[in-house]
C-alpha cells in the first residue's frame, strides 16, 4: 500500500514538473535570447545557453531604440486609467445589480453574458464608426473608453458576486444609524469587498496592458501607440527580425506584470476564487 502511494506521489510530481517545464520554457527562451547576439539567435541548431552572453541589446534599447519608452509610457497611461475607470464603474454597477432587484435584472445579466460570447474582432467595425462619430479616433481617451467598455461586463458580474456575499443586515444597521446610501457603500461595504476590487483592478490592468486589436484599430499616430502595436509596427520587419532586440523588449515589457503578480498574486487569487464561490 505504501509503495503504491509512493509511486502515485512520484508520478504526480513528475507530471507537475513536466507541465511547469512546458509553461516556463518560453519565458526562459525569451530571456536567454535577449542575451544573445542576433547572429547566434538565428543559428541552427539553437543554443540553450548563450555562447557569448552580451547586454548589447539592452544598451541599444536604452540608447538607440529608446522610442520604445514612448510606447511604454503610453501603455502605463492607458492601462492605469482604464483599470481605474473600470473599477469605479464596476463598483457602482455591481452594487446596483446586487442590491436593487427588479424584473429586468435577468435580462441585464443575460446581456453581460452574451457580450462575452462574441469575438472582439466582430465589434471593431461598429466601434470604429461610433468612435469616429464622437471624434475620438486616434486619441487616448477614445482607446481608454473602448477598453473600459470591453472589460466592464465581466467586471460588473464579478463585483456583483462580491456584493452578494455581504449581508444586507450590515447595511440596514448603518442606515438605522443615519448613514446615507453612498455612506453605506463607501464606508461599510467597500472595505468588505477589497479582494474583489483588487481582482477587478488587476484583471483590467492586465487586459489593457496586453491589448492589441483596439490600439491597432483606433490609433494611427506613432507617438500615441501603446506597447503591443508599437513593437509590432516598428521592430518587426518584413524580411528579417532583430530577435535579440525583440526579446529584450519582451523582457522589459513583462517586468511590470511580474511585479504586479509578485505583490498582488495572493489577493488576486483569493478575490477571484471568493467571488466565484460566494457568487
Amino acid at each position: 500500500m505504501k509503495r503504491r502511494q509512493t509511486l502515485s506521489s512520484i508520478l504526480k510530481y513528475f507530471v507537475l514538473a513536466v507541465i511547469l517545464l512546458f509553461l516556463l520554457f518560453p519565458l526562459y527562451w525569451v530571456l536567454i535570447t535577449s542575451f544573445k547576439t542576433n547572429m547566434e539567435a538565428y543559428a541552427f541548431p539553437p543554443s540553450f545557453i548563450p555562447k557569448s552572453p552580451t547586454v548589447e541589446s539592452y544598451i541599444n534599447l536604452f540608447t538607440v531604440n529608446n522610442v520604445f519608452f514612448v510606447y511604454y509610457k503610453n501603455n502605463f497611461i492607458v492601462s492605469g486609467i482604464s483599470a481605474a475607470l473600470t473599477v469605479l464603474v464596476a463598483l457602482l454597477s455591481g452594487y446596483a445589480l446586487s442590491r436593487f432587484h427588479f424584473r429586468w435584472n435577468g435580462w441585464i445579466v443575460a446581456a453581460f453574458l452574451s457580450a462575452q460570447m462574441f469575438p472582439m474582432i466582430s465589434r471593431l467595425i461598429s466601434l470604429y464608426g461610433l468612435m469616429r462619430g464622437m471624434h475620438l479616433i486616434n486619441t487616448h481617451p477614445g482607446l481608454i473608453l473602448a477598453l473600459t467598455a470591453a472589460m466592464l461586463p465581466f467586471s460588473i458580474m464579478l463585483m456583483s458576486s462580491f456584493f452578494d456575499s455581504v449581508p444586507v443586515a450590515v447595511e440596514e444597521s448603518a442606515r438605522i444609524d443615519g448613514a446615507g446610501r453612498f455612506g453605506v457603500l463607501f464606508r461599510i461595504v467597500v472595505p468588505l469587498v477589497k479582494p474583489g476590487i483588487l481582482a477587478v483592478g488587476i484583471y483590467s490592468f492586465l487586459l489593457a496592458w496586453d491589448d492589441y486589436l483596439h490600439a491597432a484599430t483606433l490609433i494611427q499616430t506613432d507617438g500615441l501607440r501603446t506597447l503591443s502595436i508599437g513593437i509590432a509596427l516598428r521592430y518587426l520587419g518584413e524580411l528579417s527580425y532583430d530577435w535579440s532586440l525583440i526579446n529584450t523588449i519582451s523582457i522589459v515589457g513583462t517586468i511590470p506584470m511580474l511585479l504586479l503578480f509578485f505583490f498582488f498574486q495572493k489577493y488576486m487569487v483569493k478575490g477571484l476564487v471568493a467571488g466565484a464561490v460566494k457568487g
